[in-house]
């Protein structure tokens, strides 16, 4: 079975995602996986590791084209959030940083509140916050 999980997404310019990332306030793993055509980015508090690869090594590796993220979603990437303010917070320091958003912060089913942003690149990252004692039983 299966011990590790890497998601992979193809970047057009590391240096600028690095950057777009960090004004977010995630970090890099400055051991592992940080060259001129990568970066390993960590998400959360177990730090998933999320490999930006330049579209030219990306490719290396699928032997396939890159999804177009402007005519079609690719993946939603979905990470929490532990209040709504924090959820209006990351959206905003993503806009602000070069994404874009064209889903305002929402209430949904009466129990999550969330936000779903495109990074530089156009992949989509959902905001979440979750107040589980509302969830449905």
């Amino acid at each position: 079975m299966a011990k590790e999980f890497w998601i992979n997404l193809p970047v057009k310019d590391i240096k600028k995602s690095k950057e777009f990332f960090t004004k977010l306030g995630f970090s890099f793993n400055t051991k592992h996986g940080n060259t001129d055509n990568s970066a390993c980015l960590l998400v959360g508090q177990k730090n998933i590791v999320v490999m930006l690869f330049d579209e030219p090594t990306f490719k290396s590796f699928t032997n396939s084209e890159v999804a177009d993220t402007k005519q079609a979603t690719e993946v939603l990437l979905s990470i929490d959030a532990e209040s709504k303010e924090e959820v209006d917070e990351m959206a905003n320091k993503a806009i602000g940083a070069g994404g874009t958003s064209n889903h305002k912060p929402t209430k949904m089913q009466g129990w999550m509140y969330s936000c779903v942003f495109s990074d530089i690149d156009g992949h989509r990252w959902n905001v979440l916050y979750m107040d589980v004692s509302k969830m449905p039983k």
